[in-house]
C-alpha cells in the first residue's frame, strides 16, 4: 500500500504501522506463501451481520499472478456459505479499487481519501 500511499502524499512509516499493529488480530491474520517465500497475507474481520476485508497486500512481484484474485474468491465462498455480505475499503487513486470493481464489489460512499466497496453473495 505504500506507493498509493506515497502517490497521494499521505504515507508516514509510524502511522501506517501503528495502524495495523493497533487493530492486529492473530486470529483474523492469513499469511500467504508461495514457494516458501512470503508473498503476502490478508486480514479479514468476521462481524455480526458482514466480513470485513480489512487487508490484502500481495508482493508487487506476485501481482498480476491471480493469486489476489484467488484470495477474494476464498473470502466469497466463505461469505456465500454464511450468506454475508463483504465490506471492504480502497484509498482513492489506488489500483486496487479497480482490482475490487473488477471482483465484483460495488461502491457505497466515497470521501476525500476512501471509497467504501460492498460484494453480495
Amino acid at each position: 500500500m505504500r506507493p498509493s500511499l506515497e502517490a497521494v502524499g499521505r504515507f508516514d512509516p509510524d502511522r501506517a504501522r501503528n495502524r495495523f499493529l493497533g487493530a492486529f488480530v492473530a486470529a483474523d491474520t492469513k499469511v500467504i506463501y508461495r514457494d516458501n517465500a512470503l508473498a503476502g497475507f490478508f486480514v479479514v474481520r468476521d462481524r455480526d451481520d458482514h466480513l470485513y476485508l480489512d487487508h490484502l497486500y500481495i508482493d508487487p512481484k506476485y501481482q498480476g499472478t491471480g493469486m489476489g484474485r484467488g484470495i477474494v474468491d476464498l473470502i466469497m465462498a466463505h461469505a456465500r456459505a454464511r450468506q454475508l455480505p463483504i465490506r471492504l475499503m480502497a484509498l482513492n487513486g489506488s489500483p486496487a479499487n479497480g482490482f475490487y470493481q473488477s471482483c465484483g464489489f460495488k461502491m457505497t460512499d466515497q470521501d476525500d481519501l476512501d471509497t467504501q466497496y460492498i460484494w453480495h453473495p
